[in-house]
């Protein structure tokens, strides 16, 4: 894990290096594209926990995965493409969009996603994302940023519900799975640059 202000590229810059080298804004289009694109495939991984009105998805750690793997600034313009593609297309988890009224008590994780990846890609950014011990704190780091929103919101939207209920059904059936998503990014960032560093 690195600390410093030392700019590392990220894997997309790693690994295509020459996708539309020559039309710079093009290629961050098609990156950005394709990170939303992702998002929104791995939100229909899903499954609702009883009594949560937030499924158990695919979609943040995708989100962590996009930031990670283009950068703070790319990572954040494909969370938000994503976010901004649920107005017109069935996007969102459950093959929902903006207008499903389900969608409004998990609008808080969606505008989380955002910040979530932009601050993976920040650290990426850092080299945080070729150690197990920097990829696992930038997967917490991340899950945190979403979780903020995303319960703040949830909180107004099943006031008066206690603080208790609010967390079971906003952050703790959600654990087991991120510590699940956390171990496949510890083994997959670090294994990835081992295998360009040895090339």
């Amino acid at each position: 894990m690195n600390s410093s202000s030392t700019h590392f590229p990220t894997l997309s810059g790693h690994i295509l290096p020459r996708l539309f080298s020559e039309t710079p804004l093009v290629r961050q289009i098609v990156l950005v594209l394709a990170g939303s694109l992702f998002i929104a495939a791995m939100a229909q991984l899903s499954f609702r926990m009883l009594g949560s009105p937030v499924p158990v998805t695919g979609q943040t750690f995708a989100v962590l995965l996009v930031g990670m793997a283009l950068g703070s600034r790319l990572g954040a313009l494909a969370a938000l493409a994503y976010c901004l593609e649920g107005i017109w297309f069935p996007v969102f988890a459950e093959a929902r969009t903006w207008a499903h009224p389900f969608t409004l008590y998990t609008a808080g994780y969606l505008v989380g996603f955002i910040g979530a990846a932009y601050v993976a890609g920040f650290l990426a950014e850092r080299g945080w994302d070729r150690s197990v011990i920097g990829t696992t704190l930038a997967m917490i780091i991340g899950n945190a940023v979403i979780y903020v929103p995303g319960m703040l919101w949830l909180g107004y939207m099943l006031a008066p519900a206690p603080v208790t209920d609010v967390m079971y059904k906003g952050m703790a059936v959600f654990m087991v799975g991120d510590v699940l998503k956390i171990i496949v990014a510890v083994v997959l960032f670090p294994t990835v640059w081992k295998m360009l560093n040895r090339r």
